[in-house]
């Protein structure tokens, strides 16, 4: 995946003052040390109406706003009553510490009717007072709230600050910065606040190989079709839904792949959920898929990334519900082929194992239920022709890219849409590069390709054993 990876939903919604989700576990912030898991900022205690530089109290504590104000108006884009508003070269900084962080999310948007501006987010790490450039450089172009995530994955004392690039008079607002894996908060402290008005050339976009992966990461073995967070590639747009990462087809009106790990954190005793929903963080314009979109088509709601996958709480199980994650799948495929391997990856990983999948489909036309069917929900939603699975095991450790090697176990599969297909997946074992050629994906484009030499023209024939052609 991605060394501080980020990866963008974007989110829909009609207002520009939205009801907010359910925000993460709750914390009382009293003293100097205070137990959390997550930690969110709203920005919704707090005013300052200037852009003059000055600190401001919020629910979290105290944060310094430079050519930034607390915006409360009707041109500003938000899920309460407030957000941040940023012009020029202002800075959002954190003027306390966090013991650790998995991510970081917030909410941002051009704010009115401005043009886009450019920002990035920056962490200082133990009393450091230089802050760092964490994940590539964001675009604020959209008028309603887009949700970006960034994966830290790191320990001990952090800051954040959020610096906008581009300069000028465009503004952005942000709002609902929350950061994931805290376990306290430290109040106060002597970390200095940057101030230099730094520019930062622009990083990589997301998912090209030039960007350091991380270990867990759902994107670490590449970005298969080189999928971008910019609407104008509507059939290659990358999405982040945090539990998965995807490229999503507007046209198809579904996803093109999905990529996921799979660890012993992942599976816990949530139940299944089932609640199947339109991912309302589509672009405006685009059509959302609904439950009721599959209704009397003869085919599953087929998720790519499966509810079994992600059983560690309600929330991540939640997410798999989302309909971009789902494509009309033969009921026999779905209940049978298509569990049956997902049963065998979740027992790797119960057998002290560690599992990167990536699936997807293409072509149009499958057989269902009712028979043979090219579209369902009036057209809009593409049936696909063929449904695909590349599966990589390695026992569990750290530095996972360079144990993803020739000696590691992997599994690809190829099947038919069809309702009348064998219930033994390994009937449909195939090889990576024939996935590569019928899709025209690059698959494993992080590793070396001397190792994908190896790996992707083997044909999986059982644990442990595979054989070269």
């Amino acid at each position: 995946m991605l060394a501080a990876v980020f990866l963008l939903n974007a989110c829909g919604g009609g207002n520009r003052s939205n009801t907010p989700p359910a925000s993460p576990t709750s914390v009382s912030y009293g003293g100097n040390y205070t137990a959390a898991q997550n930690l969110t900022e709203d920005f919704e205690q707090g005013q300052k109406k200037a852009y003059a530089a000055g600190n401001v109290n919020f629910k979290t504590g105290a944060w310094l706003l430079q050519d930034a104000l607390v915006g409360s108006s009707a041109t500003d884009y938000k899920t309460g009553k407030q957000a941040v508003r940023i012009r020029n070269s202002g800075k959002l900084s954190m003027l306390f510490d966090v013991n650790g962080a998995a991510t970081v999310t917030l909410k941002h948007a051009a704010y009115a009717e401005d043009g886009p501006s450019v920002w990035a987010l920056f962490v200082a790490a133990n009393g450091n007072a230089d802050f760092v450039q964490t994940g590539p450089e964001i675009s604020s172009s959209n008028h309603r709230l887009q949700t970006v995530t960034f994966n830290i994955n790191k320990s001990g004392r952090l800051r954040f600050e959020i610096r906008k690039l581009s300069g000028g008079k465009n503004r952005i607002n942000l709002d609902d910065f929350t950061i994931t894996g805290t376990q306290d908060v430290q109040s106060g402290g002597n970390v200095a606040v940057s101030t230099g008005d730094t520019i930062i050339n622009p990083k990589p976009a997301v998912g090209t190989d030039s960007v350091v992966a991380n270990d867990n990461d759902n994107l670490l073995c590449g970005n298969p079709s080189g999928a971008t967070a910019d609407e104008s590639n509507y059939n290659n747009y990358l999405i982040n839904q945090q539990y998965y990462a995807e490229s999503y087809s507007k046209d198809r009106c579904g996803p093109n792949w999905v990529c996921w790990h799979l660890g012993s954190t992942d599976l816990g005793s949530a139940n299944r959920l089932n609640n199947f929903r339109a991912d309302t963080k589509l672009p405006m314009g685009w059509y959302e898929a609904q439950d009721y979109s599959y209704k009397n088509s003869g085919f599953d709601k087929g998720h790519n990334c499966p509810s079994g996958d992600r059983t560690n709480s309600a929330e991540a199980n939640g997410a798999t519900f989302l309909m971009d994650n789902i494509v009309p799948q033969a009921p026999l495929n779905n209940q049978r082929t298509w569990e049956h391997l997902e049963s065998f990856c979740r027992a790797q990983v119960q057998a002290g194992n560690e599992v990167y999948v990536m699936m997807g489909s293409y072509g149009t036309g499958g057989t269902g239920s009712k028979g043979y069917a090219e579209t369902i929900d009036q057209g809009r939603i593409n049936v696909p022709a063929r449904i695909w699975k590349v599966v990589a095991i390695i026992p569990n450790g750290n530095d996972d890219l360079n144990r993803i090697n020739s000696s590691a176990t992997i599994i690809a599969i190829d099947t038919p849409n069809d309702n009348s297909i064998n219930p033994n997946w390994q009937q449909y074992v195939c090889t990576v590069r024939d996935i590569e050629k019928n899709t025209g994906y690059n698959l494993f484009s992080r590793l070396p390709v001397k190792v994908q030499d190896v790996i992707e023209t083997t044909r999986y024939i059982g644990t442990p054993k595979t054989k070269r052609y």
